[in-house]
């Protein structure tokens, strides 16, 4: 029998190996190892260079991905690395949480019949190779006297300073946590993204030149207008923090918590760093109701599996085809033991001062142009679920500093900061030396987003200080 012509028929779409459920239930770490051996070349060797790169355009940060990929199946992996970072400050984190099946995967040209490539895999598995064998990002071949400020050390911070640094800009990181990475430290369970990783990317980026000020809170421990004063210019990357209040009747009751506050409490005591603000819950036989659909709603039942709840229960108003998570969470979700309910509208959460149950309503959707179907009540469908322990994750908000206002920086009627127009560069703000990206400016969204917004702020900050990056 002749060999098969196409790599991608002789090697069926893997990822790397998982952990059986029963064991990854028991802990924090993530579930999947990295590739070994020539597991990424193989993998890699599956793309057909299809002339029209629809991962690459579907990426925000177009990646060059047929290309690194093509690197990748030669053995080329520091070369690989070189590439990833070129257009993607944070490949080994964008790796692990980007929902690539919406993205790049889910565009691919094998995806249908015979597998998307496992570009997230690949990515992720080759930087932390390459890291680990002593690749590091490119020296900044001129230094200047110039630096910028940032405040925020999530996504965005951590791309803009990188780019800067490697221009011979300096950046000075301002963040009022204790460790680097806002919410991929505090908000993204380890399960998806372990800690030693962000870790990692703190040490390549103190080596490029970053300085990081962390438990500095700007407007607390230092003025805003003192780092407007003493900075060539200043990068605001302060995220979305802000709860969106769905206003349910019996919010207030004991046992009814706030998804962020939640993941930020679990990880701090993961980290060992807990405050007596850092309030969890014993979930331990629990019965856990999770009210919301993103991935953040994701995040937060799959950590109540892991801190024993013995029913933990995802509700959704519409179908499984419009939640706007990650199919992959929703997936890893299910195996690990969490119920949905879709088509289900939260009306009420009841109780005599603890929480007894959520009262719900059937739903069904609606023929719709929209981007987002809509959704009807279903009459006479109204019913109580049990439960001890209700989680709110309905999404976040941009909360923009009291100190915009004062400094005359432009914010939207939603709260997210205005960036560009008139005359800007992109992502400047109305303050001729502030800039802003992430989730400030976009409202929650992708990690891969805001790490585009802290590259695009960069490259119009090094244009208004005349740097050739």
């Amino acid at each position: 029998m002749s060999e098969r012509p196409f790599p991608f028929l002789k090697f069926p779409r893997a990822l790397p190996a998982e952990v059986s459920i029963p064991i990854r239930v028991l802990d924090f770490h993530e579930i999947n190892a990295d590739f070994v051996g020539s597991e990424a070349a193989d993998q890699a060797s599956r793309c057909i260079d299809c002339g029209n790169p629809y991962c690459s355009w579907s990426c925000p940060l177009g990646n060059r991905i047929p290309q690194w990929l093509k690197l990748v199946k030669e053995g080329r992996v520091m070369d690989a690395a070189t590439l990833m970072h070129e257009t993607n400050p944070l490949p080994e984190i964008c790796g692990r949480v980007c929902p690539h099946d919406r993205l790049c995967e889910g565009i691919c040209t094998l995806e249908e019949g015979f597998g998307a490539v496992t570009i997230g895999a690949i990515e992720r598995s080759i930087t932390d190779e390459a890291i680990r064998l002593g690749w590091r990002p490119p020296e900044a071949t001129t230094t200047t006297d110039k630096c910028v400020a940032i405040i925020g050390a999530g996504p965005a911070g951590l791309a803009a300073a990188d780019r800067l640094v490697r221009a011979g800009v300096g950046a000075d990181v301002y963040d009022r946590y204790e460790e680097i990475g806002g919410l991929l430290t505090f908000g993204i369970p380890a399960f998806k993204l372990e800690k030693d990783i962000v870790r990692t990317r703190r040490r390549v980026l103190e080596d490029q030149g970053v300085r990081f000020r962390l438990g500095v809170e700007v407007g607390r421990d230092v003025a805003f207008e003192t780092l407007v004063d003493d900075y060539d210019a200043v990068f605001m990357a302060t995220g979305a923090y802000t709860a969106v209040d769905a206003r349910l009747p019996g919010q207030d009751l004991d046992g009814v918590i706030v998804a962020l506050p939640f993941l930020i409490a679990n990880a701090r005591r993961q980290l060992g760093t807990a405050t007596a603000a850092d309030v969890l819950p014993d979930l331990e036989g629990k019965r856990v109701v999770v009210l919301g659909g993103g991935d953040t709603a994701m995040d937060c039942v799959r950590t109540s599996v892991r801190l024993g709840a013995a029913r933990v229960t995802c509700v959704y108003r519409r179908d499984e085809a419009n939640m706007p998570g990650s199919r992959k969470e929703v997936k890893n979700a299910r195996d690990e033991g969490v119920i949905f309910r879709f088509l289900a509208q939260p009306l009420a959460i009841v109780g005599d001062g603890m929480v007894d149950g959520v009262e719900i309503e059937e739903t069904r959707l609606l023929d719709s142009d929209d981007d987002r179907a809509r959704i009807e009540a279903v009459a006479e469908s109204r019913h109580t679920i049990p439960a001890d322990i209700v989680i709110l994750s309905f999404g976040f908000l941009a909360s923009p500093p009291e100190w915009c206002a004062r400094s005359a920086i432009e914010t939207e009627r939603n709260g997210r900061l205005r960036v560009g127009g008139d005359g800007r560069l992109p992502l400047q703000t109305a303050h001729p030396k502030v800039f802003a990206g992430g989730d400030t400016v976009r409202g929650a969204d992708l990690v891969v987003r805001a790490v585009l917004d802290g590259r695009e702020a960069a490259r119009s900050i090094l244009s208004q200080l005349n740097v050739v990056a």
